[in-house]
Order: C-alpha cells, then sequence, then structure tokens
C-alpha cells in the first residue's frame, strides 16, 4: 500500500472521514421533488469504497476508463473517489449527451463501462453497439423527470443501488503514484472533434487548496447547480470548498428562478456563473426582496461590464471575476476591490501570461491578440488522451496556448475579447460549428447548412449565439419547427441553433468556402427567413 498523501483524492477523503466522520459535507437539494439527499464524509468514503470493490470485481484493472453521465447526485462525488482508490480513470460525460458525439467519447476513452441514470441509459443503449470495448452497464434509478428506463430494459444491467445498500467493505488504496489520472474531462470540441484533458489526482487534491484564491471564507456556505462533469463545479465549487470544511449545497442542475430562494433556504454565501446565465439572471422581473439574500460573493466567468455593478448593486453583493480553463494554465482572479470592471485578473507571482499576435510577438498594451501562460519558471505540459500531436500543439514552445484573444492594460490586468478560429462561445460552452452543421446535414430535408455566431443577446463578453443557414431540399417545403426538434434530439441544448436562418444557398468562394460576411448582413432577429424554435 502507498504512503498516505493528502493531494491524492482518495487520501484526502480518508483523511477527512477519521478526522471528521460525521461533518455533513454536502447537500444535495432535489427541488422540493424529494427529500434532499446529504453526505458526511464518513458516509463519502464508505459508499466509495463499496463502488471500488465492486469495480475491480467486475474486472477494472489499474488505468482502465469508465465513464459516468449523471446529473449531480452524491454518487457522482463516491464514484470519483472510487476511481481515485482503484487506479482507474473517471470519464465524466454531461448527461445530455447522445448519439455521435457519446459513441466518439466512449471509444475514443476506451471506456470499459458506464454508470448512467434512468434518464440518461437510453442515449447509452442507442449507441451500445457502436461502441468497442463495453462491458458494463450500471444504472442508478431515480425516477425523476424524463427518466425512462429500468432495469429490465438494460441486458447485464447492474443496479447502483444494489451496490451502495451491499455490506461495509474496507478497501485499501491500488494509487500507485499521485500523478496517476483520476479523471479524463473531455473539450466541447470547438475546432475538431473534443479531446480528453488528463486530471491527475494531484491537481484535484491540490485544487481542496484554492479557496483562498477565490476569496472564500470561514463560516461560507458555496453553492453551485453547474453540472459536475463541469470543471467549474468541480474546481472553482466543491473541492476549493471541501479544502476549508466548507459545507457545499450542490442543485441538480441550475435554475435561475430558484436561485434566490435556494440561497435563502439553505444560507448560501458564494455561487458561481459562467457566461450569458449572468445577463439571464439579471433579466429576471425585478423583486422588492432582490437584496435581501444571503450571498456575499458571486464568482462569474463573464459578468458584462456594462451590468457589473448594477448586478452587485441589486443583489446586494460583490463580484470575483475569475479566468480558467481545464486545460489550461491557471486561475487568474480579479478580487473585489482589487481590479477595474471587466477584467478578469492579472498574473500572480507564480504565473507567466503574455499576450502575443501570430507570429509569437508580444502584444503592446491594449492591443488583441492570443492569450499564452505557463508556470514561472517552467515548461507547460498539458496531456491529451491518446492525442500526442494536440498535446505538443497546445504547448507548443513551452507555453499554453489558451486559443483566447484578449488584451491587457498598462497595469496588467487582463480583459476578454472572444474566442480564436470558429468556435461560438454559447452559455459558457465552445460549440464546434462543424459538429452541428454535420448533425443537420444529415437530415433529409436539409441540401445544405452553415453554422456561425453572432452576438448574443445576453450581452455577455465573448458569447454567442448559434445561427445554422440552411438550404432547403425543396424550395418552400421546409417544417423549421421539426428541424428544431430533430437538433433537440441529436445535440444538448447549448449546440442546439439559436436561429434558423433559411436561404436560398450559401454564399461561397470560388474554393467552396461559405462567406459568412454575407450571411451576417442578411441577418436580423426579427428578418426575413430567420426561425426561433
Amino acid at each position: 500500500m502507498a504512503e498516505r498523501n493528502n493531494l491524492v483524492v482518495a487520501d484526502f477523503f480518508l483523511s477527512k472521514a477519521e478526522s471528521m466522520p460525521d461533518h455533513q459535507i454536502v447537500i444535495f437539494e432535489n427541488a422540493g421533488e424529494r427529500e434532499d439527499e446529504t453526505r458526511t464524509y464518513q458516509q463519502l468514503w464508505l459508499n466509495a469504497q463499496r463502488i471500488a470493490a465492486t469495480m475491480v470485481a467486475r474486472g477494472m484493472a489499474y488505468g482502465d476508463r469508465f465513464a459516468i453521465l449523471i446529473r449531480n447526485h452524491p454518487e457522482f462525488i463516491e464514484t470519483l473517489i472510487a476511481a481515485s482508490l482503484t487506479g482507474c480513470v473517471f470519464v465524466p460525460i454531461d448527461p445530455r449527451v447522445k448519439g455521435r458525439k457519446l459513441a466518439y467519447t466512449l471509444n475514443n476513452s476506451n471506456s470499459k463501462g458506464v454508470m448512467c441514470a434512468d434518464y440518461s441509459a437510453a442515449a447509452v443503449l442507442a449507441i451500445r453497439d457502436q461502441v468497442a470495448g463495453l462491458e458494463w452497464i450500471w444504472l442508478m434509478e431515480t425516477g425523476e423527470s424524463g427518466a425512462e428506463t429500468t432495469l429490465a430494459d438494460v441486458p447485464g444491467g447492474e443496479s447502483m443501488a444494489s451496490i451502495l445498500d451491499g455490506p461495509q467493505v474496507s478497501f485499501d488504496s491500488r494509487l500507485e503514484d499521485p500523478m496517476h489520472p483520476v479523471q479524463i474531462i473531455y473539450t466541447s470540441g470547438t475546432t475538431g472533434d473534443p479531446k480528453g484533458v488528463m486530471i491527475a489526482n494531484m491537481r484535484l487534491g491540490g485544487g481542496t487548496m484554492g479557496g483562498r484564491a477565490l476569496r472564500f471564507e470561514p463560516g461560507d456556505k458555496p453553492y453551485t447547480g453547474l453540472s459536475l462533469t463541469h470543471g467549474n463545479a468541480q474546481s472553482l465549487t466543491f473541492f476549493p470548498a471541501i479544502g476549508m470544511d466548507l459545507p457545499v449545497v450542490v442543485s441538480r442542475k441550475f435554475t435561475k428562478s430558484r436561485l434566490w430562494d435556494i440561497t435563502r433556504q439553505y444560507g448560501c454565501t458564494v455561487f458561481n456563473l459562467l457566461g450569458g446565465m449572468t445577463t439571464a439572471i439579471y433579466s429576471e422581473p425585478l423583486k422588492e426582496n432582490d437584496a435581501d439574500n444571503p450571498v456575499r460573493m458571486v464568482c462569474a466567468a463573464g459578468m458584462p461590464a456594462n451590468i457589473w455593478i448594477k448586478f452587485e448593486q441589486r443583489f446586494n453583493l460583490k463580484v470575483l471575476e475569475l479566468y480558467g480553463a481545464v486545460d489550461g494554465f491557471g486561475l487568474l482572479v480579479n478580487a473585489p476591490g482589487e481590479g477595474p470592471i471587466g477584467s478578469f485578473g492579472r498574473p500572480g507571482p507564480n504565473l507567466e501570461v503574455k499576450i502575443v499576435d501570430d507570429d509569437d510577438n508580444e502584444c503592446p498594451a491594449g492591443e488583441r491578440g492570443e492569450l499564452i501562460g505557463r508556470s514561472k519558471g517552467s515548461k507547460a505540459r498539458i496531456e491529451y488522451f491518446g492525442n500526442k500531436e494536440a498535446s505538443q500543439k497546445k504547448t507548443r514552445g513551452g507555453w499554453v496556448r489558451s486559443g483566447d484573444i484578449c488584451h491587457m492594460d498598462e497595469d496588467g490586468w487582463l480583459y476578454f475579447d472572444n474566442r480564436k478560429g470558429g468556435g461560438i462561445r454559447h452559455n459558457g460552452d465552445f460549440v464546434s460549428p462543424a459538429f452541428v452543421e454535420q448533425v443537420i446535414a444529415e437530415h433529409d430535408m436539409i441540401n445544405d447548412v452553415f453554422v456561425y455566431g453572432v452576438p448574443a443577446a445576453s450581452g455577455a463578453p465573448g458569447e454567442k449565439d448559434v445561427v445554422a443557414a440552411i438550404v432547403p431540399r425543396q424550395a418552400g417545403e421546409l417544417d423549421t419547427a421539426a428541424i428544431f426538434n430533430y437538433c433537440h434530439k441529436e445535440m444538448e441544448a447549448n449546440f442546439v441553433p439559436s436561429y434558423l436562418q433559411v436561404v436560398a444557398e450559401i454564399p461561397k468562394t470560388a474554393s467552396e468556402k461559405p462567406q459568412e460576411r454575407f450571411l451576417l448582413e442578411a441577418f436580423s432577429v426579427d428578418g426575413e427567413g430567420i426561425y426561433t424554435s
């Protein structure tokens, strides 16, 4: 058995289970539909051992990968701990993902098993025959909205409840190296197929020390409604909070209409927002009790400068703006009262950043270029699973290439401008136009399609709404409602176009490259040929 190291996920939870066994560390609130689910450190640890023992009994070897497709449930955290215990690798997938993207992710990660919920199992079963090497499926029966599948529908399936209801077991960690990956988080696939970012045990374990950087305080109660499959909920809420033994409140999913009621009910003092979520909350009708809430600080990634102060005043809180990425070089923070409105921070003493042009020349203050960074005095290292070429490209010259266009002011404060290349950032996700085009192009009513972005109606900086310019196979015979329904079936919500722009042809150059500028010129929200779902 390896020597204990609290930077390792499993070792951290073992230490807490021993020192604070009865400390309630997480509450999963269920919107009043059923009783909340709570976990102490000891409960998380005991369930993780049951899951770990079952995984090994089912033949999961050290380094084997398995996927999980569930919303925010306690089993997500318990299964992550079990991955660390066994030396296996956890592959979290948004439970809304389906079709070819789901099959690609399972195949690319060589996942041997899937743990899914009754509301996501149908998507798994639909592509099961397309996934090589998939040996087992565990089903968590929740009875929640959208649940369609029972254990009887899953050939060879196993009940998650039966695993967790089993006898207490003692499972010794198989981990040999704290730098061994505990999970693979896939990117959105902005410029091609999604890439799996290898996340070491030590990175998540080290994240437990991040609360101070985020200005968490003793007595805080952080909240998140963001999916735990996303790096934000894990690395900017859950792990920093538990590193300070702060109880975390987690919703199944984000709901802007219930946000302030949740913070009041549970006494939450801090939460995170991404992209257009901020404007969506601000656009809610004014209420007399808007300022009557326990929240002292919002950690935002993309707070529009034009509503920053108004947001603070309306909801009686302060904004901490930040910048980070699951395949990034570190965290940049603009804490309340420290930097100018609109900036996401400036580098600390252990971080080097530059704004560079296409030839890697450093840009002067105020000039836009790509943001690159690394830990001071060392070459950057990012590993994409099974993709050495992409890993090397990401860290060319020893710097992490963010792919984000930013600028820096005279005092070193950084500002986000837009995403480099063809990606579209929509509600915090980077949408791949090629993926959306591929899905729509296969519909039998479509003759041609081109996907691009327009400035988001939310006004969030760097955000765009998705437009699919489409040419009908038969002029005048296009059912746009059917196209939207098809998109919702084949894609997760943030990839579904905000608008369909019906045109007679896609304007193209002689080399068949679509000319986006002509489509942009013809586009207006209420214009002819523009449809919304």
